[in-house]
C-alpha cells in the first residue's frame, strides 16, 4: 500500500540549537525552550505531585514496621517485568524482608489481578499486595483480597475504568483527580516514583541512621528499558528517565541481566540507543511473557550472577527466535485472509480489520496486529482462541493515531453491553475478550464505529519526515549529533529524511535485507540498507530512481566507520 510522504511542519520558531539541522528538528517536535531539552534528574517532576502517594507510602512503611509479607503482582510484558524487578530490588534495599512476587500466566489467567491470581496470592499468605503495571481494572480480584483482610496497593498507568477497585491506595497518573504533569509514565515509572517517595519518608523517620541509604539512581536502567519497551510518549519527564538509564547502561553500570540481553542482541553497551532497547533488548525480554512465563524475565533482571544471567538471556534469545517464526507464519496467514476481504478492494476500503484463526498463538497476536496495522494503516484486532476447551477469544488491538482504541472499545461496550466480556488498554493498544459466537457481529460493529470516527484521508498511510538534507549534511558528524540528541521514541520521533536518489546497485542479503548503492543529484555516493524488507515489493531489482525515506546511521566494521542510510520507506519513480 503506497504511503503519502509529508514533511513535518515547524511548530515553534524558537532558537534551540546552534546546529541548524538540530534546531529545525526540535522546532518540528514542538520544543519551545531549551529547558525542555534538559536531561538532568533535578528536572524530573516530584513524587509528591502524584495523587494518593502519601497513602501508598504509609501502607508500605506500616508493612515495614511489622515486616508484613508483601506479594508483588506484575504483568507479563517488559514494562511489567522491569516494574516487578524494580519493586523487588528497591524494597529489599530498603530493608523489607518478606518479599515475594508472581506474574499471571498469559494463557490460563490473563492480564492483571484477576480472581485466579488473587487466589494464588491468598495461597502465598500475603499481608499486602502491591500491583505494578496493572490493577486499575481488577475490581473482582481486589474485592476477593479485601474479603480476606489483605491490604491492596495498586500502582498502574493504564486508563482507569469508570468504577475503580476497592483498594487501600491507588497511584496512577491517569486517575481523573491526579494532577501529576506527565500522564505518560510507564508502569515502571510509576513504581519508581513510589519507591522514591517511600525512601524519602523512611529518611525523615530516620530509618537510615544505622545503614546506608540506597541510591535509587541505580534503578534507572530498569526504568529506561520498561519505558521504551512500553512505547509510551517520550515527554520531557520520560526523556529524562530514559536518558539517565541509557547513561548508566553505556557506562556499564546496569543490571547484569540487561548486560546479558545486550550481549545476545549483539549490541554494544557503550553505544546503546533507545532504539536498541525497543527493537533488540525488549523483544527478547518480552518473549518470555509471550511464549512461557515472564517470571523468567524477572529472574534475569534481579540476577546477581553473570554466568546465570547469560544462561537466562540465551534462553530468552531462543524463545524470541521461536516467536519470530510464529510471527512470520501468522503474518503470511493473516495477509492471505486480508487478500480475500472484499472491503480491502480499493473501491470500498475497510475502516477496521478484525482477524482470527483458531491455531494462532495467543502470545504473538499483539505483534501480528501491529504488523498488519503498519501494512494497511487501519486499526487492527487479531484474535486467538483462549484455550482449546474455551469458547472465548482473546484479542489484541493496535490502532492508528486518529483512533483511540480503548475509547472505541468502551463506546462499543456501552452500545452493546453483552458483546465484550472485558477490555482495557491505551489509545494505541488494547486487549479484549469476546465469545466466539459474537465474532461476526463484533467485526461489523468495529468497522462501523471506526467509519463514524475517521475521515478517508486519515486511513492513508503517512510517512512524516524532516525534509531533505543538504550535501554537507550527509556526514558521520551529522549522524553522531542526531544520535546524541535523543533519546528518540514515541511522540518524539527519531529524525528521518526524504530524497530522490539514483539506485546504482541493489541486492538482497539473507533473502530479507535490501543493500543499496545510491547517488544524489549532486553526484554523492551513499551506502544504504533496508532491513526486513517485503521482497514481494521488489520483483525487479534492476537500476532505477527511487524516492526514499531514511535515517542517518553509522556502519562500523573492523573499527572503520562509514555513513549509511537506513531506509524506512521507498518507492521507485
Amino acid at each position: 500500500m503506497e504511503k503519502l510522504i509529508k514533511k513535518r511542519p515547524l511548530l515553534t520558531t524558537a532558537t534551540l540549537s546552534e546546529n541548524p539541522l538540530l534546531n529545525r528538528i526540535y522546532q518540528s517536535r514542538g520544543i519551545k525552550t531549551t529547558k525542555e531539552l534538559e536531561h538532568n534528574l533535578q528536572h524530573l517532576h516530584r513524587p509528591q505531585q502524584l495523587a494518593n502517594i502519601e497513602q501508598a507510602v504509609d501502607l508500605l512503611t506500616n508493612a515495614f514496621d511489622t515486616q508484613s509479607r508483601i506479594v508483588i503482582v506484575g504483568d507479563f510484558d517488559a514494562d511489567g517485568a522491569t516494574s516487578t524487578a524494580l519493586a523487588i530490588i528497591a524494597l529489599k534495599q530498603l530493608g523489607f524482608e518478606q518479599i515475594d512476587y508472581l506474574i499471571p500466566d498469559r494463557f490460563s489467567q490473563g492480564y492483571g489481578l484477576s480472581v485466579a491470581v488473587a487466589e494464588m496470592v491468598l495461597a502465598k499468605g500475603a499481608d499486602l499486595v502491591l500491583t505494578v503495571d496493572n490493577g486499575i481494572s481488577s475490581l473482582e480480584g481486589v474485592e476477593l483480597l479485601k474479603q480476606h483482610g489483605i491490604q491492596v496497593l495498586i500502582t498502574d498507568h493504564h486508563l482507569p475504568p469508570e468504577t475503580l477497585p476497592n483498594a487501600d491506595a491507588m497511584v496512577n497518573p491517569n486517575l481523573p483527580f491526579c494532577t501529576f504533569p506527565s500522564k505518560s509514565l510507564a508502569g515502571v515509572g510509576v513504581i519508581f516514583y513510589v519507591m522514591m517517595a517511600l525512601r524519602t519518608q523512611m529518611r525523615e523517620r530516620q530509618y537510615f541512621q544505622n545503614k546506608v541509604e540506597p541510591n535509587f539512581a541505580e534503578l534507572l536502567d530498569l526504568v529506561a528499558l520498561g519505558t521504551v519497551a512500553d512505547v509510551v510518549p517520550l515527554d520531557q519527564n520520560n526523556r529524562i528517565l530514559v536518558h539517565q538509564g541509557l547513561q548508566r547502561m553505556r557506562s556499564g553500570h546496569c543490571r547484569l541481566g540487561i548486560k546479558a540481553l545486550a550481549e545476545v542482541s549483539k549490541r554494544e553497551l557503550s553505544t546503546l540507543q533507545a532504539a536498541d532497547l525497543g527493537f533488540a533488548v525488549a523483544p527478547r525480554l518480552n518473549a518470555a511473557g509471550r511464549l512461557e512465563n515472564m517470571s523468567l524475565g524477572v529472574e534475569l533482571l534481579i540476577c546477581e550472577n553473570m554466568e546465570l544471567a547469560r544462561q537466562l538471556a540465551l534462553e530468552l534469545d531462543s524463545l524470541n527466535q521461536t516467536r519470530k517464526e510464529f510471527e512470520q507464519e501468522m503474518k503470511t496467514e493473516a495477509l492471505a485472509i486480508c487478500a480475500k476481504l472484499p472491503l480491502l478492494a480499493q473501491s470500498e476500503q475497510a475502516h477496521g480489520i478484525v482477524l482470527y484463526q483458531a491455531d494462532w498463538h495467543q502470545g504473538v497476536i499483539g505483534i501480528l496486529a501491529s504488523r498488519i496495522k503498519d501494512q494497511f494503516n487501519r486499526p487492527v484486532i487479531a484474535f486467538a482462541q483462549e484455550s482449546e476447551e474455551s469458547e472465548y477469544l482473546k484479542g489484541s488491538a493496535r490502532s492508528i493515531s486518529s483512533v483511540h482504541m480503548r475509547d472505541l472499545l468502551e463506546y462499543i461496550d456501552m452500545q452493546y453491553p453483552e458483546l465484550i466480556e472485558r477490555f482495557g488498554g491505551h489509545a494505541m493498544a488494547a486487549g479484549l475478550t469476546i465469545h466466539h459466537s459474537k465474532l461476526e457481529l463484533f467485526k461489523q460493529l468495529f468497522d462501523q464505529a471506526i467509519n463514524e470516527r475517521v475521515e478517508p484521508e486519515q486511513l492513508q498511510g503517512i510517512v512524516y519526515t524532516d525534509g531533505e538534507l543538504s550535501a554537507d549534511e550527509f556526514t558521520i558528524t551529522s549522524a553522531e549529533i542526531l544520535h546524541s540528541a535523543g533519546p528518540w521514541g514515541q511522540n518524539f520521533p527519531e529524525p528521518s529524511f526524504e530524497g530522490e536518489f539514483s539506485v546504482l546497485q541493489q541486492k538482497l542479503l539473507a533473502g530479507k535485507h535490501l543493500k543499496l548503492m545510491l547517488q544524489t543529484d549532486r553526484g554523492q555516493l551513499l551506502d544504504a540498507i533496508w532491513f526486513n524488507v517485503d521482497v514481494r515489493m521488489f520483483p525487479d531489482l534492476s537500476i532505477k530512481k527511487a524516492k526514499i525515506v531514511y535515517k542517518l546511521d553509522i556502519n562500523e566494521f573492523r573499527n572503520n566507520k562509514t555513513l549509511q542510510l537506513k531506509v524506512e520507506y521507498m518507492y521507485y519513480l
